[in-house]
């Protein structure tokens, strides 16, 4: 695998190939795969009730969102959105290396882009149709007002955040083949990011020191926006240029380090070891 033969465009055979495995795979776990979609729903309507015991938060707080319950929703919906494009690649490559399927995987005629392209793919559709079911119950039976919304700011920012942070997953995915569950790791460092970045609070309310780091990762500029696009139907653009921009530095930048992690371990004879 050459550095030249990483950056060249994914074939997109090769990529709907994986994607449809992993979609039959997925699918073939049917308890575990309904209760994954109706996990968001849950967790909105808790997020719901304690927004009707804090009704009076100040909107001024609240980044433009009408009501706590529409803050936190934006952090519900978009963190599926989040956990697809940076966590999965990582728990994916892992349930690889435990079924043996990994090193079969690899010794196809593919190129690393096109793992990562493959391996995020069915993540990243199933969230986005997730999202978009989230956003339609909040909306119909939480009564969540998203009369001022810019749709097209709104899948922009989200097709932009799923850019900018699909680099971390990618990263991931090369953690995960230099030392095996470092996953997990990872996944803990998402999380947090997510957390201390406007999830289900603002910023404004963490420790000084916090407040600065939340201002500078890719996730805060996704939630900003998110909740612009949604709540006020402007003031998206610019989160979406950084976020598009990050994109663009980062994703060939987290596929070259792919790479390398990918050859490494077909050198070291440790792709099927877990």
């Amino acid at each position: 695998m050459t550095a030249e033969s990483t950056f060249n465009l994914p074939r997109l055979n090769v990529v709907s190939a994986i994607v449809r495995r992993d979609f039959l795979v997925t699918r073939s776990y049917r308890t575990a795969f309904v209760l994954e979609a109706v996990y968001g729903p849950l967790e909105l309507a808790v997020y719901f009730f304690i927004s009707r015991t804090f009704a009076d938060v100040a909107r001024t707080n609240l980044h433009g969102a009408p009501s706590y319950f529409a803050y936190a929703a934006v952090g519900i919906i978009l963190g599926a959105v989040i956990s697809a494009a940076s966590s999965n690649i990582g728990f994916g490559l892992r349930d690889e290396q435990l079924t043996g399927t990994l090193e079969a995987l690899a010794a196809q005629p593919v190129r690393a882009i096109e793992i990562c392209g493959g391996l995020l793919g069915f993540p990243l559709i199933f969230a986005f149709g997730r999202a978009a079911a989230y956003l339609a119950i909040a909306g119909f039976w939480m009564g969540l007002d998203v009369s001022q919304a810019s749709w097209v700011g709104l899948v922009a920012v989200l097709l932009a955040s799923a850019g900018a942070l699909a680099s971390l997953g990618i990263l991931t995915g090369a953690l995960v083949l230099v030392v095996k569950k470092g996953q997990t790791v990872a996944g803990v460092a998402i999380f947090a990011m997510t957390l201390l970045s406007g999830a289900v609070f603002p910023v404004e309310v963490l420790p000084e020191p916090f407040e600065t780091a939340a201002r500078f990762m890719p996730t805060r500029f996704a939630f900003d926006g998110t909740r612009a696009a949604l709540f006020r139907g402007e003031g998206w653009g610019e989160d979406a240029i950084v976020l598009l921009a990050l994109a663009t530095v980062l994703v060939p930048l987290s596929v070259a380090v792919f790479a390398a992690a990918l050859r490494r371990a077909k050198r070291a004879g440790t792709l099927a070891s877990y």
